[in-house]
């Protein structure tokens, strides 16, 4: 599997708990550089898909790679190669803006030098200078998830996950998010990002949908559109999600 030009590649991964099967034999692709939506309703089984990508739960059965490193063998090797941003604030709330930046630059293994620069140039960045010794637990949202982001790819990481990165921000704060991505991924960081959000899937080179544990569906959005005799992916996706029944007049 370990082919030149993926980020991801993953072959029937499986995870069951028990009798419940939340990820189901779900076999796609990632292009290195490319910004890969992955889809679907709350209970999809999104966020289980990506704690194994990421090595921090085992798969069942299945197989795959992340920046060419096997998912059960090579969990460490992965950690250092991604970033991630969960879908719950991931910044520690009762610490500095500033302090957030040095606790994950030096968990990333930036040098204090590193860490330094860093610093400046993302406060500049994202026009957070006069807040560098303010809370993080003080700060708008919107500010906190452009934050949390460019943490994320503090350390230039091959990968960026990205759950449900823009969950209650305003449409505004929504489209300056996705900016930063668009700059990640002209720079040759593959974004792997979830979302509930249908009209986001416009932003993506491909999206794959998830419904009950399986992809359902997975093409460039123009493509699942035309699939789907769809003028949205809304559309595409309530297709997916709620199929009539036969016999149904």
């Amino acid at each position: 599997m370990n082919e030149p030009g993926y980020a991801i590649r993953a072959e029937q991964l499986t995870k069951r708990f028990g009798d419940f099967i939340a990820v189901n034999e779900i076999t796609f692709d990632v292009k290195q550089g490319e910004i890969y939506g992955f889809l679907g309703a709350n209970g999809a089984g999104k966020t289980t898909a990506i704690r194994m990508l990421i090595g921090l739960l085992s798969p069942s059965s299945g197989i795959a790679t992340v920046a060419g490193f096997d998912v059960y063998k090579e969990t460490e090797n992965i950690k250092r190669n991604i970033g991630y941003m969960s879908q719950r604030f991931s910044l520690y709330e009762d610490l500095t803006v500033k302090e957030n930046i040095r606790f994950y630059g030096g968990v990333y293994g930036l040098s204090s030098s590193e860490i330094r620069d860093k610093t400046d140039f993302l406060l500049k960045k994202l026009e957070l200078e006069h807040a560098r010794n303010m809370l993080i637990s003080s700060l708008p949202l919107g500010w906190k998830q452009k934050l949390a982001f460019s943490i994320a790819v503090i350390h230039d990481p091959k990968i960026v996950f990205l759950d449900e990165p823009t969950g209650g921000v305003d449409p505004i704060t929504r489209r300056q998010f996705w900016n930063l991505i668009y700059e990640a991924s002209s720079k040759g960081v593959t974004v792997f990002v979830t979302t509930h959000y249908m009209d986001e899937s416009e932003y993506c080179d491909r999206v794959s949908i998830m419904v009950d544990g399986r992809i359902a569906a997975l093409d460039t959005p123009r493509g699942l559109k035309r699939i789907f005799h769809a003028s949205s992916m809304d559309e595409v996706f309530l297709k997916l999600a709620r199929p009539e029944k036969v016999g149904d007049i």
